[in-house]
């Protein structure tokens, strides 16, 4: 079988290689899902590394940021949580 990237691994990749001084903004919009969520880990810790399941490991660059605005956190775990800053707003804040 042979390996094909997904949507955020070719946006990682690209993102990674792209040597220009601009910000790079990846958004997750969504529910969190207790699977894909703990493999971000190795992206939201200080090492801030992509590891593919076909092995290849992408270094996000300092000028990559992560964004998720989800609705709840209730299928991440403790470890997840303290990997992220948290912005909480109410529903009636939002309109």
């Amino acid at each position: 079988m042979v390996w094909t990237d997904g949507i955020l691994a070719s946006i990682i990749r690209e993102f990674a290689e792209d040597k220009s001084p601009d910000r790079k903004w990846v958004i997750f919009d969504g529910p969190v899902d207790a699977i894909w969520i703990e493999n971000m880990n190795t992206v939201l810790d200080d090492n801030k590394m992509l590891c593919l399941s076909s092995g290849e490991i992408i270094k996000l660059s300092d000028t990559m940021t992560m964004m998720f605005e989800v609705e709840d956190l209730k299928w991440a775990s403790p470890a997840t949580v303290s990997r992220c800053g948290m912005v909480f707003l109410e529903a009636k804040q939002l309109g």
